[in-house]
């Protein structure tokens, strides 16, 4: 076998190494989800999963406690995720972690 031949494309090593994906416990970022844990699980890619929580200077004017808030959406998206998981055991596996940032989307996404 000549060098050249020796570095040959493999099917399926070639993808990403992990797969980032934005939710926010709306319909269509759960679908994102989705379809990213199915990327993730086809490429052998970690997937990471991101809620960032909004910091609203205005809300925390008026008085909502929107820290609060946010941990509560946050705490509902890891149980979501982790019973979403449990469900398919066995038939799809998916290296995946959770992570939560404040600020806005965009930097949180990147972080």
């Amino acid at each position: 076998m000549t060098e050249q031949h020796s570095h040959q494309f493999e099917r399926g090593t070639d993808g990403p190494k992990v797969i980032v994906v934005g939710v926010d416990g709306s319909e269509s970022s759960l679908r994102a989800a989705a379809y990213a844990g199915g990327l993730a699980r086809r490429q052998r890619a970690l997937l990471a999963v991101v809620y960032v929580q909004p910091v609203m200077a205005a809300g925390a004017a008026l008085g909502v406690p929107v820290a609060e808030t946010t941990d509560e959406i946050a705490e509902d998206l890891v149980r979501y995720i982790r019973e979403a998981t449990e469900r398919v055991r066995g038939i799809f596996e998916v290296r995946w972690e959770f992570h939560t940032f404040r600020g806005d989307p965009f930097n949180g996404l990147v972080q």
